[in-house]
């Protein structure tokens, strides 16, 4: 990796953790640079804005969880409902391990600037429907095997997936307990979707 791609890669990837922990109105770009110990000028030469930084880290921070949803849908024995079960039971021994901190970046800025930064918006927008499209076409192949109910659309489920999944980390942050990501799985995976 090149020292230029390698010092946008840093100042993203503390930018996802800022954002993650204090939200985008209390992350400065000053806390950002200095920690990556980036001169600020250098910031602008990768970024033109805070929120065009913003949107770029949306982008940065979701693609590890398309690679994640993707490896468990096409490098598995299983079928696409237990690879939908086993991808979140992942994701739910990742967000226990780090002591139920942050949730979910897209969740956090939806509601923080979701509504009134439109680049940033675009980017939710982006991030969210590429999570949704691998999970409705999982769905989809699991209603073709006979494993998902049929009276009901893949794509209306794949929203419920995203939506419910929103909902429970919000749970999880206040109630300091993985029980509302269980919940979802329990109540969507194992029960409602079932055939």
């Amino acid at each position: 990796m090149n020292s230029k791609l390698s010092k946008r890669t840093k100042l993203l990837d503390q930018g996802v953790y800022l954002l993650m922990n204090q939200g985008y109105h209390a992350t400065g770009i000053n806390e950002i640079v200095n920690a990556v110990q980036v001169p600020k000028g250098s910031f602008y030469s990768y970024f033109g804005s805070k929120e065009e930084f913003a949107a770029e880290s949306i982008n940065h921070y979701i693609e590890p969880f398309i690679q994640l949803l993707t490896r468990h849908l096409q490098h598995s024995q299983a079928d696409p409902l237990t690879a939908l079960k086993n991808y979140y039971a992942e994701l739910i021994v990742a967000v226990e391990k780090n002591g139920y901190k942050g949730g979910c970046l897209l969740g956090n800025l939806m509601g923080e600037i979701g509504d009134t930064s439109e680049l940033c918006n675009q980017a939710l927008k982006s991030a969210v429907e590429r999570y949704k499209a691998l999970q409705y076409k999982a769905l989809l192949q699991a209603q073709k095997q006979g494993t998902v109910r049929n009276d009901r659309s893949a794509e209306i489920m794949a929203n419920l997936l995203v939506n419910n999944w929103q909902g429970a980390l919000l749970r999880m942050k206040i109630e300091q307990s993985v029980q509302p990501l269980h919940e979802f799985c329990d109540t969507l995976l194992n029960d409602y979707f079932v055939a």
